[in-house]
């Protein structure tokens, strides 16, 4: 269970990472942001770890998926329909996903994360994590990521329950 926990983990730092990185536009990339943070931490007093709590540890988690689902549901709903097929034409862009494909493909992996989190199968129509062919319009693009962050919501919800003592391996960093 220690592994899925740390699988769960890991795959929440990268989806936020990502997204982080993308919003910074830097070239730097994550060590350049992991760098900043070494920085900012040297020049801050040093705080104590207290180990989340289940309640806690619920709270943060849901807060934190209600943050990155805000970002990527408000730019999904922002991008016009006609624009979902955008693919970038001018440098090396050979082989990349529409935005319409790119959104159904984070769809797909949180579904399957949260799959994977229930202990329960991937859903079929995730795919190879490019998410159902069938799902093809803008309303329709909206509501399977929509799903997939609900589905993430159930993970975070299901664990609490089943496991009252939180995740060992997260602290929750106060004064």
């Amino acid at each position: 269970m220690k592994t899925m926990k740390t699988v769960f983990a890991f795959a929440c730092l990268a989806v936020c990472s990502t997204g982080a990185i993308a919003q910074a536009g830097t070239s730097g990339g994550p060590v350049l942001l992991a760098e900043r943070g070494a920085a900012q931490a040297e020049r801050e007093p040093e705080r104590r770890t207290v180990p989340l709590d289940a309640q806690r540890e619920r709270q943060a988690l849901r807060i934190f998926l209600k943050s990155v689902q805000d970002q990527i549901v408000s730019a999904a709903e922002a991008m016009p329909a006609t624009k979902y097929e955008f693919i970038p034409t001018e440098g090396e862009f050979k082989g990349v996903r529409t935005f319409a494909r790119q959104v159904r493909h984070l769809s797909a992996t949180n579904h399957i994360l949260a799959a994977a989190a229930l202990g329960e199968e991937p859903p079929a129509d995730a795919g190879d994590e490019n998410g159902p062919e069938t799902v093809r319009t803008k309303a329709e693009i909206l509501d399977y990521l929509n799903s997939s962050f609900a589905h993430l919501g159930k993970a975070i919800d299901a664990r609490a329950e089943r496991h009252g003592e939180g995740f060992s391996d997260f602290a929750f960093t106060g004064e």
